[in-house]
């Protein structure tokens, strides 16, 4: 592991999402960002680039690959793998390992952790989830926030096999005390959601946050807006679809339909969903079938949706970090920076190829 170190930082320090919010300079001192100069004698070394925040992924699973929970050295290199592409911030949407050693590891990215996901019984991906029945939900809520770190996830919606094709999990009420019993714990609430037909249940029910959110239509996304509630799109886990329709179109032809249709229109519902003014924030889904690493591809996948290029890096950055309740580039903060050899409000393919990572005031790369 680096030693903590003075840096003197040169170039364009981009603190917020204005033509204004840039710094032609900042320094580290003793691990926390100063844009006073420094007094006396200090040795610094120099970083120069395009500076941003460190990046948020929003929806990742550390800990957890396709098959369940893994061992702590495949979560390690998980953790790395986002930390060497910029990603110093995630909020673990779920997980079956217990990954609370990573808060001691200086060198590894920030989690938020919503505990472990909670679904119907048989109705998601086998080792991921505690798997109940709809009376017991709110008490297995109420537990999440207490051991999570401020979020619960639940799955919102799943294949019903006697229907062949997605259907909601919870009735209403069920998902009304779960919400409720959270939010006196003082935890927010995601839910996984690839359909139309769970979703106003549960934003009228005060959910905060819903993933994927394929299926949102014209008579939900003013809902959505009026809310608040924040939608993670995760589009390069939505580019899987068609691969997972081919997959099980024999056993479930509407189900697999279904799953095309939705990946057919999600650069318009994402679009749709911006323009309502719901909050939009980046996140890759990372960890079950797909590799960490993939904060950069998601942001140019919000692009090619789109959503304008510095709306698409807020979504990572700025808004993601005050959504989180965890700072950016403020005078006093610890330094998790990222830089970057050219402007990525320009260009958000910069963002795959960082120049250097501060982690903590330490350079990690």
């Amino acid at each position: 592991m680096s030693e903590r170190g003075n840096f003197h930082i040169r170039g364009r320090v981009l603190t917020g999402p204005g033509p204004d919010d840039v710094r032609d300079e900042m320094w580290v001192v003793d691990g926390r960002i100063t844009y006073e100069r420094p007094t006396g004698p200090l040795e610094t070394a120099t970083v120069e680039g395009w500076v941003l925040p460190g990046l948020v992924d929003a929806h990742c699973h550390v800990g957890l690959d396709a098959h369940g929970a893994v061992d702590d050295a495949t979560s390690e290199k998980q953790a790395l793998t986002d930390r060497d592409a910029g990603t110093l911030l995630i909020r673990d949407a779920g997980s079956a390992a217990d990954t609370r050693w990573i808060d001691d590891r200086e060198d590894l990215p920030r989690i938020i952790r919503a505990g472990r996901h909670i679904a119907r019984t048989r109705r998601y991906i086998r080792n991921y989830a505690h798997e109940i029945e709809p009376g017991d939900l709110a008490a297995y809520v109420r537990r999440e926030a207490q051991r999570g770190d401020g979020w619960v996830k639940l799955v919102g919606d799943w294949i019903d096999r006697e229907q062949g094709d997605l259907a909601p999990c919870w009735p209403r009420g069920a998902v009304e005390a779960a919400i409720a019993a959270a939010h006196e714990e003082g935890a927010r609430v995601t839910a996984h959601c690839f359909a139309e037909d769970s979703l106003r249940d549960l934003v009228e029910a005060g959910i905060d946050c819903v993933e994927h959110a394929t299926g949102l239509t014209e008579e939900t996304i003013p809902l959505f807006a009026e809310r608040g509630v924040a939608i993670v799109p995760t589009l390069v886990n939505i580019a899987t679809f068609p691969r997972l329709a081919e997959g099980g179109e024999k056993k479930f032809p509407r189900w697999a339909d279904h799953m095309r249709r939705l990946h057919e229109r999600r650069y318009d519902t994402v679009r749709a969903a911006y323009d309502a003014g719901i909050p939009v924030f980046v996140g890759t889904d990372a960890g079950g079938s797909l590799p960490h690493g993939l904060v950069a591809d998601e942001v140019a996948e919000l692009v090619a949706a789109g959503i304008p290029p510095v709306d698409a890096l807020s979504a990572t950055t700025w808004a993601a970090r005050a959504w989180l309740g965890r700072p950016g580039l403020e005078e006093g903060a610890e330094a998790d920076l990222v830089v970057y050899e050219a402007d990525p409000r320009a260009d958000v393919r910069v963002l795959a190829a960082p120049r250097a990572v501060l982690l903590r005031g330490r350079a990690v790369r």
